[in-house]
């Protein structure tokens, strides 16, 4: 038995809600009464990468070919470097780990919404067949997967969305948490990401050694659809002509709701729902209880057809200093790496800015830093993230000899 406190998401009305509520629970064997249940929290917090619980995760939510797969729960930090939950998934391959263990590569997901149930160990990959066959590919050469959920995602709290430090310290600090779990893991790992994560894979790139200090051997990152210089585009919203970088696709429009939700989170003393509309403070509150499918958020917005023009009454940059801080909070950092990284980028791609990953690519270079590029002028967003394995997979197999 163990007691389970349950802090409440922000509730429909905005304002944060801060009751704990003790209970107590009775685990099933198998721990599958329990899948899709927010996660345990346990007080006080322990440090970073401390494992809180494990559980097996069930055959769909497991990589095909992976010999054993659980469900971890570990301390990381939050917002404003505060203790947080994080949770995640781990999956071994087959075979007998080399001398030094499992080599790891933490996979670091695309969006898949901000709702407890969208967490990656909960309720799965958004894209099944794909993420199946890339992380199957990594574990086919003998690589262990860790896949953060990320804070705020099946644990207590909101999801701080595209905060870059946070999803950072939760990508090092699961691959901490994993050895515990298994200790024929490595300390040498690397980052695989794409579109949320292919900015959170680059982000950690820039602070894994600082985070990971002497318990981890980083050794590199990989990032496909990067969401680069996005920050423009949230600076624009609220605008009378805002720039429209690429157009308000459903998907492009679903992305402007959880960032606004992920603002909302980080930054209290903003005070976002000032700034949005009745009809604006509707759908934000809509897309923190939705997944990024087309059968939950996807359906409504298409359905709807909802405007993020009318999501806000006044420019978010009316709040001093917003600039700055908000390309603090969400900007990939374009100096600062200490090891080499990949970033591919499809030519089809209409969730990701291709100029601004273009833009990206060029300002690293000319600030000297270990980047390699590619381009796939063929692919779309999420074709990108498989057909950049021919280069990818031999770009991290160098990492590791």
């Amino acid at each position: 038995m163990y007691t389970v406190f349950i802090v409440s998401k922000r509730s429909r009305v905005g304002r944060r809600v801060g009751v704990m509520v003790s209970a107590v629970a009775v685990v099933a064997a198998t721990m599958s009464a329990v899948i899709g249940a927010p996660p345990a929290s346990a007080a006080p917090s322990g440090p970073s990468g401390t494992v809180v619980s494990t559980e097996p995760l069930p055959a769909r939510i497991t990589v095909p070919g992976a010999v054993d797969a659980k469900r971890i729960t570990y301390w990381t930090k939050g917002v404003h470097d505060a203790a947080a939950l994080s949770s995640g998934a781990v999956y071994l391959p087959p075979g007998t780990p080399p001398k030094g263990g499992w080599p790891v590569i933490a996979w670091a997901h695309g969006t898949t919404g901000l709702a407890d149930h969208c967490a990656y160990s909960i309720g799965g990959p958004v894209a099944v067949e794909r993420d199946w066959e890339y992380l199957g590919s990594w574990m086919s050469r003998g690589y262990a997967v860790v896949a953060s959920d990320y804070v705020g995602l099946g644990t207590p709290g909101n999801h701080p969305y595209l905060n870059g430090r946070v999803e950072a310290h939760s990508i090092v600090d699961s691959v901490k948490a994993a050895r515990q779990v298994y200790p024929q893991l490595s300390r040498k790992w690397a980052v695989v990401g794409q579109s949320q994560g292919g900015g959170a894979a680059i982000t950690t790139a820039r602070y894994a050694t600082q985070f990971g200090g002497k318990d981890l051997d980083y050794r590199g990152a990989v990032g496909t659809g990067v969401p680069a210089y996005i920050e423009n585009l949230v600076a624009a919203l609220g605008r009378p002509s805002p720039v429209r970088l690429g157009g308000f696709s459903p998907n492009t429009t679903i992305y402007v709701m959880y960032i606004l939700s992920g603002l909302r989170t980080s930054f209290p003393e903003w005070n976002i729902n000032s700034f949005l509309t009745p009809y604006g403070r509707y759908w934000v509150d809509k897309a923190e209880t939705q997944c990024d499918s087309d059968n939950e958020l996807g359906a409504l917005v298409r359905s709807q057809k909802v405007d993020p023009g009318k999501l806000l009454s006044r420019p978010l940059s009316d709040i001093p200093g917003f600039q700055a801080k908000l390309t603090d909070y969400m900007g990939i950092p374009e100096s600062g790496y200490d090891k080499p990284f990949f970033i591919g980028q499809g030519g089809l791609d209409t969730d990701v800015n291709t100029p601004g990953v273009l833009l990206l690519v060029s300002r690293l270079k000319a600030n000297n830093q270990p980047v390699t590029f590619r381009f796939y002028p063929d692919k779309d967003h999420s074709g990108t993230v498989n057909a950049s394995k021919v280069d990818s997979i031999p770009f991290v197999d160098k990492l590791f000899r």
